[in-house]
């Protein structure tokens, strides 16, 4: 009995010495498996780190009694992340369902997953943590440094809010016209008493003398125009249309008698017309006459005057009814009295607008938001005007947009809302959907923009905003079209067009005030290997924003620039 359970213990131990025999000889040995990670630098995209691992099992390796866990974790600054999808491995005499590797040939994983993104990740190490069981033994292998990690070139997208201002319909220069008819009996160019007593007569005197005792109308011409009807000759109306204007003549000057703005040349243009077919013409088609349609065929049908005159005469019913309801309109001189309603200059409106706004029309009150620099002014106008006009969703989208620009996008959307109820149109769906791109609720951004009856250049840029953050760089680049702008070359550089992007960057007029531009194009450098390039523009970021010297520190775009005198100069 005594020899027996003394071989069981030599059984058992030399059992349990096979066991971490095995073990660690894999662990010694691993510096055997060959590992393929896919990007060798890490990035994020869309928000999240994505690996791809491929590693290979050398023949003779894996014990046939092992299993293998293999987990990817990326450390950094202040602690670690492991990829939620850890790769199990096992020999081929373990029973279970895992990837098998066999002692004999050895043999291949691949493995992929993600992980979300934050920005301590930006200088952090890919390592792989192993742990081998064997029976109930266990062992860790040391861990394996696969990548260094992360590029975030991605997180620089520019969510700028591109909104639609409402404007105002401010006009300072109104034209405004006076008419007036004298009538002539027939053959005749003298002015009947009677005509002169006319309503549309007296109004225009009246007209004249309101306008030039106001000082913000100006009058600018006066035209005479004189007819005679197409029932005669030419040899009879031509000089009889020329009599009717200087009568008419005559007669408005005199009214302009002690009016200086008169006095200035070309103020008065006069014009005669023989045979006024075009109103012989007009007054037909507008009248009852039953043979109409004839009369205006024949119009059609025959240039000539005279011929035109006979064949209309031809027709003797329809002729007697021209007599007395047509005929009489064209024996006439039309006077047309042109001035100019002035409104406030801007200086005025903005002065009234700080004093009494009150005594403003809602055209002026708009006008005046566009008049100040002063954001904090500005929102006090639109607010005044939201105050006497309730219902302008001008004021209330213009308020918005007002309180986004002073960086108050809660108190923006609000305003947006507020607009909203009021209509329900492309403009406030368009500023809405920047609100919530702004806060960083993308889908509700998205939701908005697509609601929109009609695409627009701005709600296709939020779009393209969206499609960055979404990692889908082609489409972003669709959105935005061939305008430049720092995120058309972000999307074009993270879509692999680096030659575009440095050319969309170099045609940029306007470089902002953050150095984003500036700072990309340094990218740009970095990756066409081209270090005075990338090197110049780096520190003209610096020059916009001292912040972007801490960034460029732990950016691995520039990783083969670390150790470079240059690099370091430019962001100590």
């Amino acid at each position: 009995m005594k020899n027996f359970r003394s071989y069981f213990i030599l059984i058992l131990v030399a059992a349990v010495l096979s066991s971490c025999s095995g073990l660690n000889k894999m662990k010694k040995n691993s510096n055997l498996i060959k590992y393929e990670v896919t990007p060798k630098v890490l990035e994020t995209h869309a928000g999240v780190v994505t690996v791809t691992i491929k590693g290979t099992f050398p023949a003779k390796y894996f014990d046939k009694k092992t299993t293998v866990t293999a987990t990817p974790v990326l450390t950094y600054a202040g602690g670690e992340t492991a990829f939620d999808k850890v790769q199990v491995l096992q020999g081929e005499s373990v029973q279970a369902n895992n990837k098998v590797i066999t002692a004999s040939n050895g043999g291949d994983f691949t493995y992929t997953s993600t992980i979300p993104y934050k920005d301590a990740m930006k200088m952090s190490q890919l390592i792989l943590k192993i742990k081998a069981v064997r029976g109930t033994k266990s062992l860790d292998f040391d861990p394996v440094k696969l990548a260094d990690g992360v590029i975030a070139t991605s997180t620089l997208v520019e969510k700028d809010a591109k909104t639609i201002g409402m404007k105002d319909n401010y006009v300072r220069v109104i034209p405004e016209a006076q008419l007036a008819d004298i009538n002539y009996k027939i053959n005749r160019a003298d002015i009947d008493g009677k005509e002169l007593k006319a309503e549309d007569i007296a109004l225009l005197k009246e007209y004249i003398k309101t306008v030039s005792a106001d000082p913000n109308r100006q009058l600018k011409s006066t035209e005479i125009s004189s007819y005679a009807s197409p029932d005669g000759s030419m040899k009879i109306n031509a000089p009889l249309s020329e009599k009717r204007g200087a009568t008419a003549d005559k007669f408005i000057k005199k009214e302009f008698n002690k009016i200086d703005a008169a006095k200035a040349a070309g103020f008065f243009n006069e014009k005669t017309t023989p045979e006024d077919w075009d109103g012989f013409k007009s007054e037909v088609e507008n009248s009852k006459i039953q043979d109409k349609d004839l009369i205006l065929r024949v119009l059609s049908m025959y240039s000539d005057p005279d011929v035109r005159e006979k064949e209309i005469k031809n027709m003797t019913a329809a002729f007697e009814v021209l007599k007395t309801d047509i005929l009489p309109k064209l024996r006439r001189s039309k006077l047309t009295v042109n001035t100019d309603k002035v409104g406030r200059t801007d200086e005025q409106i903005l002065a009234q607008m700080r004093s009494d706004p009150k005594t403003l029309g809602i055209e002026e009150l708009l006008r005046a938001g566009t008049l100040t620099n002063d954001p904090n002014e500005q929102l006090k106008f639109y607010q005044t005007t939201a105050d006497l006009f309730p219902k302008c969703i001008r004021a209330k989208n213009n308020m918005g947009i007002t309180y986004m620009t002073l960086g108050k996008t809660d108190e923006g959307i609000a305003e947006f809302e507020k607009a909203k109820a009021i209509q329900n149109n492309d403009v406030v769906k368009n500023n809405l959907g920047f609100g919530s791109l702004v806060k960083g609720d993308v889908a509700k951004a998205e939701e908005y923009f697509n609601s929109m009856t009609a695409a627009t250049p701005e709600s296709k840029y939020g779009l393209g905003i969206i499609a960055i953050t979404k990692g889908e760089y082609d489409k972003a680049v669709n959105y935005f079209g061939n305008e430049p702008s720092f995120n058309l070359a972000l999307a074009q550089l993270l879509k692999g067009d680096v030659n575009k992007a440095k050319s969309t960057l170099d045609s940029m007029k306007d470089l902002g005030k953050n150095g984003k531009p500036s700072y990309l194009k340094a990218v740009v450098g970095a990756r066409l290997d081209d270090k005075n390039y990338s090197m110049n523009n780096l520190r003209d970021a610096v020059g916009f924003k001292a912040d972007w010297k801490g960034y460029a520190q732990t950016d691995l775009e520039f990783a083969k620039f670390f150790n470079d005198e240059t690099f370091k100069l430019a962001v100590q």
